[in-house]
């Protein structure tokens, strides 16, 4: 397509103010086509500011488009109106004003920097003057030691001048005085401060003789004593002024060295004589360390007696004596026991004890109402959270009484599995409350509790319950407590007795004035300013708190932080928890208390004694610890062949159950321990394979696995990784809350190890009238039955003149020719005995029957 412009009447025509331009266009298309179009063109107009702006007129600071716009409407643009104009120049204004704004922000900006750099080169420069006045301060004192220590050495040579020349030889006075050391040491030192901080080449090659020296007095290869004073600054590293400089300690120990050489030579500080606490065995290094040398030291004097040992290697008490004596020190013989000797009971002076409260303990038969008591006394519900009503645990709580006094309770469970417990109870009490049913009198665990009362040594007093029955009969119980030697302040005796009930709460007031009364009569003191001592009543391991054990205080005060050692346990107490679930930070004398904080789970009935540090705590628990393991051994070895022999023939004969067990508390696990081991006969016994207090875990499965034995949880259950391996390993669990149920089904499980008993019924006679040879199976004996019957599955004895001479099975029982399974008395029949034939006409057959019979223990 081609294109060719032509203007209208072909001229050209400009409109006004650079307007458009008209003409035809003509376009040439293929095939000879064309067509003319008519078009307008316009041209760009250029605007080209003048020289000045003053020319403008008026309008100054404007361009000069603007200025002739504005000023001359008719010289606007055309098709441009007057909006668009002024729209057009305001946004040129604002285009111009913004310039001027960045203009003036770069200006600040610049501004800051520039102020920046000068704070910081201020900063520099103030800094490094620092460093010069610290270390012109630092030069100054170096040189105020260095006069003193001059000062002191002129004061040392006057002293000594007059003895020096009595005995000055004339080796000595030929020697000049150049060689003389302490002349030698005072001119360095002069040096030094002399040229304080002066360049380190210098320094450096002047003291070089002198480390060597020092190397070589102290037999060691070790670094010099010069050290920096101060800090280094940059410029002084990079002048090469200052260098590396002596400590001020350094230069310290130099002038004392100084000093000593001229009071007349280096003083050896005297060998301090020790005494070596020594045990039966000791650890080479342990042993240095109580004579204060080196290990080294001490294995060199060991391999020069010819014993080529370590450092960590233990040596026998004779050894260990030759090296104390070698290195000059003392021996002090000690046994491994002496490490309990750090928690002796101290004997508390009369003027420092105080009155405490009473520590009473309610015993009595199962469910005679103690927990009810003491729950009527203290006005909680205790017995709705024991399983099944009775009580399996200590548990330790302090009542106040309406008059103020404070009393601390302990109840005991009454049931028989608990004696133990029972009589730990009746160990750390001042008085014990028998409490005997009026409708059921004196049983068996009530004259357990007499006992224990009358073992421990504490007095008593006897608290009648439920008097409100309607069979109730207190003087029965008064009575019946005469054959055990109780007598009741009613029959004349000195024991105090109360008639009370927990239900109505009658006679509870009286019981408390009871109390007190007995208590008053004790005078009960302790000292609560001494270190703390008390018994563990009940111990747990507590998920979430770790091990908790219930400790009734018994001397001093325990607090939140003591360090104590509790049987083969030690702790710090993290934590102290009363009876009534709230944190205290102390414990006195009488106050029972929850303790957290120990290693590990201990024994009911143990010891709590507070030591001063954890060394000795642990030290202490480590050596009960080895002590309990070799007393196990001990009772588990045999001493000799021959016992080993018989222990081993005797287990033969012996099934065994075995068990593993895992309770909430200590305590129950050892009354259910000592339960288990009750159950049992001569053919017969339960072992407990492990018992321990907390969850069931994934060991105590594989435990069970390997002994085939099943898993006992008293109140307690197994975790979700044990409950795992139990379905996958077969291993059975079992769960319980009263302790009589699982005795109970361990008993049953027991019995199942008794062999059945043997019972045999005679059920008939037969006499042999002839006898057979048959082909193929041997002799037969033809008898008549006389008594009874003859069965085929039937046991059968031979009997000749009375005397059993073979027993055993029939091989066949015919009746003429037919197998029969059984013959009437007073029929003929035939009768082949299994692997027998020596049978004779007259000879007797008597048939039995074989019956099992389950034993039960």
């Amino acid at each position: 397509m081609k294109t060719q412009m032509s203007d209208n009447d072909g001229k050209k025509t400009l409109g006004v103010g650079g307007s458009g331009r008209s003409g035809q266009v003509k376009q040439s298309f293929s095939h000879g086509r064309t067509k003319s179009v008519v078009v307008e063109t316009k041209r760009k107009r250029v605007m080209v500011p003048k020289p000045s702006a003053g020319q403008g007129g008026g309008d100054k600071g404007k361009s000069p488009l603007v200025s002739k716009v504005a000023g001359d409407p008719s010289r606007r643009p055309a098709g441009i109106s007057e909006a668009e104009m002024e729209r057009r120049l305001k946004a040129l204004a604002a285009a111009k004003a913004r310039e001027v704004e960045e203009a003036a922000a770069r200006v600040a900006e610049e501004k800051a920097r520039e102020e920046e750099r000068e704070r910081r080169r201020a900063e520099a420069e103030a800094k490094e003057r620092e460093d010069r006045e610290r270390e012109e301060a630092l030069k100054a004192k170096a040189e105020e030691d260095a006069r003193r220590a001059r000062e002191a050495e002129e004061k040392a040579k006057q002293k000594e001048q007059p003895k020096r020349e009595e005995r000055k030889k004339p080796a000595t006075a030929e020697r000049p005085a150049a060689q003389d050391p302490a002349a030698m040491e005072a001119a360095a030192m002069r040096a030094d401060a002399k040229g304080g901080a002066g360049t380190g080449a210098r320094k450096t090659e002047r003291d070089r003789p002198e480390r060597a020296n020092d190397r070589d007095a102290r037999g060691k290869g070790g670094r010099d004593d010069n050290r920096r004073s101060g800090k280094l600054s940059l410029n002084q590293a990079l002048s090469g002024e200052g260098g590396r400089q002596r400590s001020l300690a350094a230069m310290k120990r130099k002038q004392e060295k100084a000093r000593q050489k001229a009071m007349g030579g280096a003083m050896r500080a005297e060998k301090q004589v020790r005494e070596v606490q020594l045990p039966e065995t000791i650890v080479v290094s342990e042993l240095a360390n109580r004579m204060a040398e080196r290990s080294a030291d001490v294995v060199k004097a060991l391999m020069k007696m010819g014993m080529m040992v370590s450092m960590n290697q233990p040596i026998d008490a004779d050894t260990a004596e030759l090296v104390i004596e070698e290195f000059g020190h003392k021996t002090v013989r000690v046994s491994d026991s002496d490490v309990e000797q750090v928690i002796d009971t101290v004997e508390d002076k009369a003027e420092d004890l105080q009155s405490r409260p009473p520590i009473i303990t309610i015993m009595g038969h199962v469910d005679h109402g103690k927990t009810s008591l003491l729950d009527a006394i203290r006005k909680a519900n205790v017995v709705s959270g024991e399983a099944g009503g009775i009580t399996q645990h200590i548990g330790a709580y302090q009542v106040t009484t309406d008059s103020g006094a404070v009393l601390s309770f302990l109840d005991t469970p009454g049931h028989a599995a608990f004696t133990s417990m029972r009589a730990r109870g009746a160990n750390v009490t001042d008085i014990v409350v028998l409490v005997v049913a009026a409708d059921d009198a004196v049983m068996p665990q009530t004259v357990e509790a007499i006992n224990h009362a009358k073992a421990a040594g504490v007095p008593m007093i006897v608290a009648i319950n439920k008097v409100d029955k309607p069979e109730a009969d207190p003087d029965k119980v008064r009575s019946a407590l005469l054959h055990h030697e109780v007598i009741v302040e009613k029959l004349s005796g000195d024991v105090q007795d109360v008639e009370v009930s927990a239900k109505t709460g009658l006679g509870l007031d009286e019981l408390l004035e009871a109390i007190a009364l007995q208590a008053e009569i004790l005078e009960l003191k302790a000292n609560p300013d001494r270190s703390a001592q008390g018994a563990v009543i009940e111990a747990q391991l507590d998920i979430g708190r770790g091990p908790v054990a219930t400790v009734l205080v018994q001397h001093g005060t325990l607090r939140r932080g003591d360090i104590f050692v509790v049987g083969e346990q030690w702790g710090k107490v993290r934590a102290l928890i009363n009876d009534k679930g709230e944190r205290v930070e102390e414990a006195g004398p009488s106050v029972p208390v929850e303790v957290l904080g120990l290693n590990g789970t201990p024994e009911a009935g143990d010891v709590l004694n507070v030591v001063e540090t954890e060394a000795q705590a642990r030290e202490i628990a480590e050596f009960r610890n080895q002590q309990a393991k070799d007393k196990r051994a001990a009772a588990g070895a045999a001493t000799t062949l021959e016992q080993l022999m018989a222990k081993a023939k005797a287990d033969e004969n012996v099934a065994e159950l075995p068990v593993i067990l895992k309770a909430d508390v200590q305590g129950s696990a050892e009354a259910i321990v000592q339960a288990l081991e009750k159950v049992g006969n001569d053919e017969v016994r339960v072992r407990v394979l492990h018992y321990g207090v907390g969850a069931i875990t994934e060991s105590d499965i594989g435990l069970a696995e390997a002994s085939q034995a099943p898993v006992m949880g008293f109140n307690v259950r197994a975790n979700a990784p044990a409950r795992n391996s139990a379905n996958q390993k077969g291993v059975e669990i079992r769960y319980y809350s009263v302790i009589y149920d699982l005795v109970d089904d361990i008993k049953a499980a027991a019995s199942g190890l008794l062999s059945a008993e043997v019972r045999e019924n005679f059920i008939g006679y037969a006499e042999i009238r002839e006898v057979f040879k048959v082909t193929g199976v041997g002799k037969v004996a033809g008898c008549l039955v006389t008594e009874g019957v003859a069965r085929r599955s039937a046991g059968v004895r031979l009997l000749r003149d009375n005397v059993v001479i073979h027993e055993g099975t029939l091989k066949t029982l015919k009746r003429f020719k037919d197998e029969v399974k059984e013959v009437q008395s007073g029929q003929e029949c035939g009768m082949a005995f299994e692997n027998y034939d020596d049978i004779r006409a007259g000879d007797v057959i008597e048939i039995f029957e074989r019956e099992e019979v389950e034993r039960s223990l």
